[in-house]
């Protein structure tokens, strides 16, 4: 992979720049890498023979670069062995916002958008930092405890990499954005915010006894927001390196 520094700010082209409501944009680094460091899935879209597709997928971050992975039998990851132009994006969702018209009605949201060139990691350490960096990027030393994947389990599963070119983040936060024509209508207007939390553990009945709950993953505890439990994880991760 090129060592190229990390970016203070991605630069702005056509392709990244917000063509509406620029004012949520931003294009630093740091604004970026909080929602792709929340986030576990995202949508990777790409080309194949002039149709469109996109898939969801796993992601992890590695500096300015990207990872997901997949089966070696998949179309998309066969396509980007040779290096194609893809965009990937994650979203969260944060709130409903129900305004006095229907024109008003919003979403709270944190989003961003990611283009570069993917291509297959194969080269072998490379590969097989990056099977272990698929999990402990989520639960930060988990591989310490964990038996090594197989020669047909690595042989099975295509990692793609991609350094991002150019990126945005863009966000909306806050209540609701009426006309002040509508402000006294007899409606009711407000946002309802929307989480996902953590629920409590469910162990395997095959657990064997006597084998408790690890420490790598004290952090993910009930009621925790699963968005900062991802971003604590990163940072635990980080801290690793």
């Amino acid at each position: 992979m090129n060592e190229r520094p990390e970016p203070e700010t991605f630069p702005v082209s056509p392709r990244n720049r917000a063509k509406r409501l620029h004012q949520r944009a931003a294009y630093d680094r740091d604004a970026v890498y909080a929602v792709l460091d929340a986030s576990l899935l995202c949508h990777v879209a790409y080309v194949i023979d002039g149709q469109p597709y996109c898939t969801p997928t796993t992601h992890w971050r590695e500096g300015a670069w990207l990872f997901w992975h997949g089966s070696s039998a998949s179309r998309m990851l066969k396509t980007q062995k040779g290096g194609i132009p893809v965009c990937l994006t994650v979203a969260h969702l944060d709130g409903l916002v129900l305004a006095r018209s229907g024109f008003h009605h919003s979403a709270n949201y944190r989003s961003a958008m990611c283009f570069g060139t993917a291509h297959i990691i194969d080269d072998p350490e490379e590969k097989a930092e990056a099977l272990k960096a698929v999990v402990d990027r989520f639960y930060p030393g988990r591989t310490d405890v964990l038996r090594e994947n197989d020669q047909q389990e690595a042989k099975g599963t295509m990692v793609i990499g991609m350094r991002i070119e150019e990126a945005s983040a863009k966000v909306r936060s806050g209540g609701v954005s009426d006309d002040p024509a509508d402000v006294d209508a007899q409606v009711w207007a407000g946002v309802i915010p929307v989480e996902t939390r953590l629920r409590a553990p469910e162990i395997c009945p095959k657990v064997p006894e006597g084998v408790a709950f690890p420490d790598h993953l004290a952090h993910f505890q009930e009621g925790r927001r699963l968005d900062e439990v991802l971003t604590e994880s990163q940072a635990l991760y980080e801290r690793q390196d």
